[in-house]
């Protein structure tokens, strides 16, 4: 990286390249704690950094504060359930790739979840491969997000081109 990068940004704020290298910062939101516990270590040995919380309503602001790369939600928990977390959090972070991982996994809540902008659904008991294939889904859909951006940033750029004498 030149000296105009940092952290794999440029100093603006614009990413260098959607990096595969750079570590995902992942919020998980599940009752459980032990749950909680074995999915931090299994996300932990694919070089995420992860966040936790406890409820739909500590995920909601959690996702505002941390802003993560991906978020997996639980459905069936206290306070705020996992289906009003994923409809509140896709209102205000639109991009953010979110997996819903549930036991109560009708066909009747996957489809609704998935409707609802949920870009997959793990059924509890999860193994490891399902885990993988949740990060990788989430780092495909935030690379293509990023890649979006940045085009739809760069055609801005071009029509509105900024002041020379400002």
């Amino acid at each position: 990286m030149d000296g105009n990068t940092a952290g794999g940004q440029v100093s603006n704020g614009t990413p260098v390249k959607a990096g595969e290298n750079k570590k995902l910062r992942l919020l998980i939101s599940d009752d459980s704690r032990l749950l909680r516990k074995k999915l931090r270590e299994e996300l932990e040995k694919l070089d995420c950094e992860v966040v936790e919380t406890s409820n739909g309503k500590e995920a909601i602001m959690r996702d505002l504060e941390e802003e993560p790369d991906g978020v997996i939600l639980d459905i069936v928990m206290p306070e705020v359930g996992g289906i009003e977390a994923l409809q509140v959090i896709r209102e205000v972070s639109p991009n953010v790739p979110i997996v819903m991982l549930s036991s109560a996994g009708t066909p009747q809540k996957l489809m609704q979840t998935l409707k609802m902008g949920a870009i997959d659904f793990i059924q509890k008991p999860y193994t490891r491969e399902q885990i993988v294939k949740a990060v990788a889904m989430i780092r495909k859909t935030r690379e293509k997000n990023l890649k979006k951006a940045a085009e739809a940033a760069k055609k801005a750029g071009e029509e509105f081109p900024e002041d020379e004498g400002v």
